[in-house]
């Protein structure tokens, strides 16, 4: 069975089409908008035509709209909305750029409700097509407790048919593993296979031209990114330590001390809005709450938030995260939690070196502590600042499992460049419109917590 999830061209067709709808849109637009189309407007639009495809082509891929099979139809709406905005304002602003005034605003605005309209009706249909059949056979291999967390947590086409996938766990003999492979279209191998078992399950799997997704240990994120050299004439692998190079901090420092000045004047009337709701609210407190935080180097710093709790919350609970309807928080501070306004005056933190736009987020001592006594590879999430938002915020969701987590937070640093961190910054929109990745706990999440809080620290 061919590869569905991956076949070659669907990623070309898609944003073939949308490229075309863009246009499309734009021409109804100006039918919509006159009778006659005048031709200096349209002589206009057609001097700005490749900007806007351009524009349009360049949001399509950094929000992965070519990527339907994994979005739901909440994560594919919202996608589109933030990337059409974008698309919109950055036409405009081509528009006085090169000097096109006669391109009506209203045709703009017009074309952009169609784009969103036509996407999400071609992207359904294409969707239809390829992905509401039978997806294939998997094959999971790995700890039951892995595999639970992967049946019932993950959304995605590969599990969405159950009875199509064969579990295995550790203590089956290999044959039959093989055995299994035979019969499935893909196998999916968690992090906690031997290493000896997993490269004989991914050899024969390639051999009989199954697809492999392997979840990646941290042995696997230590060899990500190392580079081939030699010793003589014996081949050897060069692994680099984990944090970033000189010349990428200088970059990275600079990016974020221009961009955290920018959004701070922008910001600026949203701070005195925010600061006088929390300071009317009663019961009455201060504007900002400062916590301490391990940063760089496992350094401890204060982080800076807008007050989104009563003052006190922790002085009868101690530390701990906060859950689904949590009492402590206020009536305004539900809302800058959920749109994650509280979180701007980091940019404080930015300025003053403490923190990085982009990066792993920032834990406390107490609970890092406890990380750290089941992941050993914690301690490498602060060879970098932390920052304000990061690659695991854009990948998973509030309650996501800290080992998952982990592994993002251990990508980014193995994989930073300054595009990387333009690519999260843009993402973080879908994640402000995304309730799953601001609100509290769960109760099951919760629970586990409280087990954590429990165990004696180190």
């Amino acid at each position: 069975m061919s590869n569905l999830i991956n076949r070659p061209g669907h990623k070309f067709i898609l944003l073939f089409v949308d490229v075309i709808i863009i246009f499309v849109s734009y021409v109804a637009a100006f039918l919509l908008r006159y009778q006659e189309i005048p031709t200096r407007n349209w002589n206009s639009f057609l001097s700005l035509a490749p900007w806007i495809l351009l524009i349009g082509l360049f949001f399509l891929v950094v929000y992965e709209l070519y990527s339907v099979n994994r979005k739901s139809v909440w994560d594919l709406v919202t996608s589109l909305m933030v990337s059409v905005t974008f698309m919109m304002f950055l036409t405009m602003a081509a528009s006085y750029l090169f000097r096109q005034f006669a391109l009506p605003r209203t045709v703009i605005i017009i074309a952009s409700i169609l784009m969103v309209i036509l996407m999400l009706i071609w992207k359904y249909v294409f969707k239809k097509i390829y992905y509401f059949e039978e997806i294939g056979r998997l094959l999971i291999v790995g700890d039951k407790n892995e595999i639970e967390k992967l049946v019932k947590h993950l959304k995605h086409p590969l599990l969405s048919v159950q009875q199509n996938i064969t579990k295995l766990q550790l203590n089956e003999s290999l044959d039959t593993i093989i055995e299994t492979i035979n019969k499935v279209d893909y196998v999916m191998v968690c992090s906690d296979v031997p290493e000896e078992t997993k490269t004989k399950i991914i050899y024969h799997a390639v051999k009989k031209s199954k697809v492999v997704y392997i979840i990646p240990s941290f042995y696997d994120m230590l060899l990500s990114k190392s580079y081939i050299t030699s010793l003589d004439d014996t081949m050897v692998m060069a692994v680099k330590p984990f944090g970033f190079s000189w010349d990428q901090l200088c970059i990275k420092r600079f990016f974020d001390i221009t961009v955290s000045l920018i959004m701070l004047v922008v910001l600026f009337p949203l701070f005195l809005i925010v600061g006088i709701l929390i300071k009317l609210e009663k019961p009455r407190g201060a504007v900002f709450y400062s916590q301490k935080r391990i940063g760089l180097n496992n350094r401890e710093f204060s982080i800076l938030k807008f007050r989104s709790m009563i003052e006190g919350a922790e002085n009868y609970t101690g530390p701990t995260l906060a859950a689904e309807n949590d009492k402590r928080v206020t009536r305004i501070g539900r809302f800058i939690r959920s749109t994650r306004i509280d979180e701007l005056p980091q940019l404080f933190n930015v300025l003053k070196g403490d923190m990085s736009l982009v990066g792993p987020r920032p834990e406390r001592d107490f609970f890092v502590r406890q990380f750290l006594q089941k992941h050993e590879a914690y301690q490498y999430r602060n060879t970098v600042r932390p920052g304000i938002t990061g690659y695991a915020q854009i990948m998973g969701k509030y309650s996501t499992d800290v080992e998952d987590k982990l592994r993002y937070d251990l990508y980014y640093i193995r994989n930073y460049s300054l595009w990387l961190d333009f690519v999260i910054l843009l993402r973080t929109f879908i994640v402000l419109l995304n309730k799953s990745t601001s609100e509290g706990k769960n109760d099951s999440v919760k629970a586990k917590n409280e087990k954590l809080q429990n165990t004696p620290m180190i």
